[in-house]
């Protein structure tokens, strides 16, 4: 199969590669669009699939335009800017549609799309330091500093500007970050901007950014959602969720981080329990919901699971945000079985969604299980092949 191919390609595939097939396998082609013809180059070999370089476009597609980012092809964030928008997500929609279906074992369902501003959305970043020890800074004590984001193909790639981040931190960028004070013993550091806040690590970590009239700490060194535009809208379909809970039993919050849904949540329901393992997040959460009725727990989710077992506490309402892991096979096991009448799944990987979805969903469990009410894509990530998505289940 080695060789250079003449490739109809057609969809795209999760990871944003697009897709063709050659001699009866998958072959995957980075920079492809939908129904476009290339001649491309295998790459790489598997039994059922390949890879291919796209060396010339022969007819290009109808939804292809040109990336708006200088360092497009070489920097690793965004992998889709060579696709017009609303291709995007017509695509992102396609492959979660997908997953739900062949690794979960459930009826196609049509997610309802919440597209986000396509440019200027990230507010939190992670740079590497790229440190020059030029003769004249050594001399001066001090040290020339580039900022770096993950390369396509490589190590680290110095960037001067970044059209998908926030105008605060694309001022940064142009202006070589002179302004910053960086952590000396780190060579990867995190930014989060947005309307006139700006906190590093190494500099001011800790600041107060404003989502739907409400304040929420955070701090630069722990998660925190990226798009706040996005982050707005996602708490807003939460609490018209939350509105057809059982108010009158308590709500908890699976790895809360610092707490921001419970903020906002929590006013709902008569009392909170929180579930977050990072105990520095926990930290900020207590801060985020002084004066609110809340039980912490620093607890990774399996031990949560033993300690929700031993209190027999019920809920009426459930928010989880998993990592790309998704859930723990016993936290899966356990809310089927004995999850509350309403759940609401907020996920970064459509791919573990979809598996956690179908031990959710097993009819054959104790107390029969959940059915999915709806799903919802927020696109929390334009140019990217990332998808966020909130699945909600009932009994």
């Amino acid at each position: 199969m080695d060789g250079i191919y003449k490739l109809q390609l057609t969809n795209i595939a999760a990871g944003g590669a697009a897709l063709a097939r050659v001699e009866g396998k998958t072959v995957f082609v980075e920079g492809g669009a939908p129904d476009e013809i290339a001649c491309c180059r295998i790459t790489e070999e598997h039994k059922t699939w390949a890879k291919a370089e796209l060396l010339e476009i022969i007819e290009a597609s109808p939804v292809r335009i040109d990336s708006a980012c200088a360092f497009y092809t070489q920097c690793g964030g965004c992998n889709l800017q060579h696709i017009e928008y609303n291709a995007q997500l017509a695509a992102k929609r396609a492959v979660l549609t997908e997953c739900f279906s062949k690794i979960g074992g459930l009826r196609p369902v049509e997610p309802e799309i919440f597209p986000s501003p396509p440019w200027e959305y990230r507010n939190r970043m992670q740079f590497h330091c790229l440190r020059e020890n030029e003769p004249l800074a050594r001399s001066q004590g001090a040290e020339r500093l580039k900022f770096g984001l993950k390369a396509r193909f490589g190590d680290i790639i110095a960037v001067s500007d970044c059209p998908i981040a926030d105008p605060g931190i694309r001022e940064i960028l142009q202006r070589g970050g002179k302004e910053l004070r960086l952590p000396p013993e780190k060579d990867r550091f995190t930014v989060y901007s947005r309307d006139g806040l700006l906190l590093n690590e190494g500099g001011q970590e800790r600041g107060k950014t404003r989502l739907l009239e409400k304040d929420v700490l955070l701090d630069a060194g722990v998660f925190f959602q990226s798009n706040g535009v996005m982050l707005e809208k996602l708490i807003s379909v939460l609490l018209e969720i939350a509105g057809t809970a059982d108010a009158g039993l308590p709500m908890a919050d699976l790895y809360a981080g610092v707490g921001t849904f419970a903020v906002f949540l929590g006013a709902v329901f008569p009392k909170i329990d929180l579930v977050e393992e990072n105990k520095k997040a926990v930290g900020i959460a207590r801060e985020n919901l002084r004066g609110s009725s809340v039980e912490f727990f620093a607890l990774r989710d399996s031990d949560w699971v033993k300690e929700a077992k031993r209190r027999k506490q019920k809920h009426g309402f459930m928010v989880v945000d998993p990592p790309r892991a998704g859930l723990a096979s016993r936290l899966a096991s356990w809310l089927a079985e004995d999850g509350p009448p309403l759940l609401a799944y907020v996920s970064c990987d459509p791919a573990s969604l979809a598996r956690d979805s179908k031990i959710l969903t097993e009819p054959m469990v104790r107390n029969g299980g959940y059915k999915l009410k709806s799903l919802k894509l927020f696109d929390f990530y334009p140019q990217t092949s990332h998808i966020e998505s909130l699945a909600v289940f009932e009994r």
